[in-house]
């Protein structure tokens, strides 16, 4: 199984980026797919998922607003749409599916993808 990330660059604060991942190997169509972040000297940290029917979605509160999650089962594939980015965005983003997750205690993917990094200067 593989999930590969693309998207990732370098914005200035405001700037928008699209991150999508495209999974290989197995079908995701009945698991949660998302994203997690990791900054330099954090943990890493849960962004968004959304649910196998890509009705219900999931944001860490400090991206809810700016950032939207999606995903196309036919393709195997998840978005994010990252929107008015901040200089705290600035991290490698990993993409994640598996199983159910929504972030906090509620689940963890069981599967993870390479990171792209993303930064967002002042």
């Amino acid at each position: 199984v593989q999930l590969q990330a693309s998207g990732g660059g370098m914005v200035l604060t405001g700037g928008s980026l699209r991150l999508t991942c495209a999974a290989s190997g197995r079908t995701f169509s009945r698991d949660a797919m998302g994203w997690f972040r990791q900054a330099p000297g954090k943990e890493r940290e849960f962004v968004a998922a959304v649910t196998w029917s890509g009705i219900t979605t999931y944001y860490a509160s400090s991206v809810k607003g700016r950032f939207t999650i999606g995903r196309d089962n036919a393709k195997n594939t998840v978005y994010l749409q990252m929107s008015s980015l901040k200089p705290d965005d600035t991290a490698v983003y990993y993409c994640a599916a598996g199983g159910y997750f929504a972030g906090g205690s509620a689940g963890s993917p069981s599967y993870w993808g390479q990171g792209t990094q993303v930064t967002v200067s002042s």
